[in-house]
Order: C-alpha cells, then sequence, then structure tokens
C-alpha cells in the first residue's frame, strides 16, 4: 500500500471487521477545535526549544487493556498540526489490545508530533475507553435478543465521536438528536396524560397522523397500566423505564410482539443481563457514554530521539 504524509496506512486483522467511521470532515472538526484550544497561539515550548528541521519516530501504546477506537481521530490531530507527520496503524478499530500493544506508529517532525500528542491521546483515551466498556455490556448480554445502544447523555460536541466509539465496542446507537426521531418521555407524559388514558392515546394518535410515515415514535413508560393505551396509539416502540425484572419480563408479555420494547434505567454492568434476560429487544444506557473512564494510552518517543533531516527532508 502506497502511504502519503496525509493518509493513514491501515493494516487490520483480516478477520476484523471495522464499524463504520463518521466522515472525516466531522472527525476533523472536533479534532481542530481541541487543537485551537491546546495551543490558540502555537507551541511556546516546542518553538523555544525543538528545531523546526527535527524529525522523531513516536509510537502509541497502550497501557492496560481494552478495545480501540479513534485511530481517525489520531491521524487528524497529527495531519492537522503538520501534513508532513504520517502515522501508521497495526490494529483496526473496534479490536481488542492487551497492555503494552502499539497502537499507532507516527513518524516526522518532532515538533508537530509534540503538539497534537496531548489531543490525540486525549479524544482515542476517551474514545477507546467507551468502546471498552460497550464491548462488556455487549458481553454481559450475549444469548439474548438484546441489542446495546447509547443515548443522548453525552459529552456536548462529541456525541458524533461517542457515538462511533459505542460502535466500536459492538453496540448500537440510538437516534442521534432531537430532530430524528419522536420519543415521548415522562415530562412530555405529564402533560399529554392529565386527562386521562384515552386522552393520551388520542394525543399520540393525532401527532401520529400529522407525521410523515417514515418517523419512528417511541413512548417511555414506567408502569405497567401505560402500556396498554400507548400501545392503542400504534406506536414504533414502548421504553420501559426503571422496571424491575420482573415487571419487564411482565411487559414483553404483555407487548407481545406489537412494538418494540425497549429497556432503560438503572442498567449497569452488574445489571444488563438480567434485564437482557426478560426478552426486551433493546437496552439503551447511558452509563455507555457518561459513566466511561478514559484508558490509560501514552506516546513515547523512540530511545534514539530525533534526528536532523537531509535537504531531502528524509531522516
Amino acid at each position: 500500500m502506497t502511504e502519503t504524509a496525509t493518509t493513514a496506512a491501515r493494516t487490520p486483522s483480516p478477520a476484523a471487521v471495522e464499524p463504520a467511521r463518521p466522515p472525516q470532515h466531522l472527525i476533523d472538526a472536533v479534532v481542530a477545535a481541541a487543537l485551537a484550544e491546546d495551543a490558540p497561539w502555537g507551541d511556546l515550548t516546542c518553538q523555544a526549544l525543538i528545531r523546526p528541521d527535527q524529525r522523531a519516530t513516536a509510537t502509541i501504546t497502550a497501557r492496560e487493556p481494552g478495545v480501540l477506537c479513534g485511530t481517525a481521530a489520531i491521524e487528524a490531530a497529527m495531519r492537522l498540526t503538520d501534513p508532513r507527520i504520517r502515522v501508521t496503524f497495526p490494529r483496526a478499530d473496534g479490536t481488542a489490545f492487551a497492555a503494552g500493544d502499539t497502537l499507532a506508529e507516527i513518524a516526522g517532525p518532532a515538533a508537530g508530533i509534540l503538539t497534537a500528542e496531548r489531543t490525540a491521546l486525549n479524544i482515542a483515551q476517551r474514545l477507546s475507553g467507551i468502546a471498552t466498556m460497550t464491548r462488556a455490556f455487549v458481553d454481559a448480554a450475549a444469548g439474548t435478543r438484546a441489542r446495546i445502544t447509547d443515548t443522548r447523555k453525552t459529552t456536548p460536541g462529541l456525541r458524533v465521536l461517542e457515538r462511533w466509539a459505542v460502535r466500536c465496542g459492538g453496540g448500537s446507537n440510538h437516534r442521534s438528536g432531537l430532530s430524528d426521531a419522536v420519543m415521548v418521555k415522562d415530562n412530555h407524559l405529564a402533560l399529554l396524560a392529565v386527562d386521562g388514558p384515552e386522552a393520551l392515546t388520542a394525543a399520540l394518535r393525532a401527532a401520529r397522523s400529522r407525521l410523515p410515515h417514515t418517523v419512528h415514535v417511541e413512548v417511555e413508560v414506567d408502569r405497567l397500566d401505560q402500556i396498554e393505551p400507548v400501545l392503542a396509539a400504534g406506536v414504533d416502540t414502548i421504553m420501559l423505564d426503571n422496571f424491575a425484572p420482573a415487571d419487564l419480563a411482565e411487559g414483553v408479555r404483555r407487548i407481545g410482539g406489537r412494538a418494540l420494547v425497549e429497556a432503560s434505567g438503572n442498567v449497569r454492568l452488574d445489571t444488563v443481563g438480567p434485564i437482557a434476560a426478560t426478552g426486551v429487544d433493546i437496552i439503551s444506557a447511558g452509563a455507555l457514554t457518561h459513566s466511561v473512564r478514559s484508558l490509560d494510552l501514552g506516546l513515547d518517543f523512540a530511545a534514539q530521539g530525533a534526528a536532523i533531516v537531509d535537504p531531502g527532508g528524509h531522516p
């Protein structure tokens, strides 16, 4: 494979199926904002100490095991800082790694690598933390029909990347935002159901009649007796919020395939297995993005340090 200075070479395992990444321009926009935040007027340390003609090689190494996500963000951080930096990745997003594994190999102007280092690591560490957490949830629900999904409880400005990380961990994405689907939550119900269950059914039916046929409609309930009035409106998904496992199983029985069943609320790694065993179709977990710990990844320069380039631009 021929590599250019601005294109990352990828050599994933033949068995790896890499999750779809966001469009590169969206990744670049997030990374550019992070770089501008970190070095709005340049990197003073590099300007004072590092010669412009110094080149170096470095590696990003895992200091603990996990699931990889963020290679395109690492490449973007380096490329947007200095397009002469080359990055190669020994493994694909979505693959597991062990402590000590090399996740990226970097070569190019030393000052650029140093300037981009923290931004590249911050993003990759968080995304890999989300992917690792998601993989644990998916594994805990293995053998059931339940699909693990994220929620809108994401870091403002980072949703497109954090949803990518969920996919890298083997999970699925819920709606990406308020414009994607109709989702009637508890506060909506507080306004719609003041006149009783018949009024709720009528309001949902009226909304359905005004919507394009392609729009998905989901309604959250927190009691079993709310299920029938919602089903009567012909909704697509019913979310059973904060139900105990026994009530989830009863909710699945009552819905009886007339709508998809989503479980949400109090979904943790120690509860997701019993929740999945109730027969729900979807389990949405805010913990995938709002309660993760960034993984420990490190960028280290090669022992020989930086070298002065020759006039041809090669080390």
